[in-house]
């Protein structure tokens, strides 16, 4: 899998991308990930945003600029790719729609906004998809970016590693435990719950189903 991020802030993700799993996926080359940064297209003294028109607070990402960086994309297969927006009034992101996209694309464009957003003249002419990660408002689209590219690639064989991939088909709960047995804390015990110590299986995940 291929991730190409347009982004104009593409040393945020410098730390996330080098740590655990995802680091290991890009050492591994179960997927890569190139950044193409509009500010590369300004010439001096030139600005990547400008005032809206019609008059609102903040400042609009200029179309060009973002155009330009979505030519710099190379892609084998234009049917196996998807163009990505993120916008908080977009289709809401899930695991099923993550498998989806591991299966279906080889290539993945996320197109990440800033200040009041990009001109929408940039998700017309790219046909981008619109996407959110949740109903509430972020700074910029560098986190949905980073939440995509950590769950799409979750998918991806060979990216967990045995246990992890068993992990992850297991039944999960809002609760987890481990070691000690017995936690004191300001003169108070707390305890694992009986039913995680007694060895029976199908007792453990109804107990899981129940705490989902």
């Amino acid at each position: 899998m291929r991730f190409h991020i347009i982004t104009i802030f593409p040393e945020m993700f410098d730390s996330y991308l080098r740590e655990s799993i995802l680091g290991r996926a890009i050492k591994d080359k179960k997927i890569s990930i190139k950044f193409y940064n509009p500010m590369s297209f300004c010439k001096p003294k030139e600005h990547v945003d400008g005032r809206p028109y019609g008059g609102g607070p903040g400042m609009v990402l200029r179309p060009e600029f973002f155009l330009q960086a979505f030519s710099k994309i190379k892609t084998k297969d234009k049917r196996k790719t998807k163009i990505i927006l993120f916008s908080p009034s977009g289709k809401k992101f899930d695991t099923a729609y993550a498998k989806n996209s591991a299966k279906k694309y080889t290539d993945i464009v996320m197109i990440s906004g800033r200040y009041e957003g990009i001109d929408a003249r940039v998700q017309k002419i790219l046909k981008a998809e619109e996407i959110s990660i949740g109903d509430y408002v972020l700074t910029g689209g560098e986190l949905p970016a980073m939440v995509l590219i950590d769950c799409i690639s979750r998918q991806i064989k060979g990216v967990l590693g045995k246990y992890e991939s068993l992990e992850e088909e297991r039944v999960s709960s809002s609760e987890v435990y481990t070691r000690p047995e017995v936690l004191k804390y300001k003169n108070k015990n707390y305890k694992v719950p009986k039913v995680l110590l007694s060895g029976n299986h199908k007792l453990i995940e109804e107990w899981k189903k129940a705490k989902k």
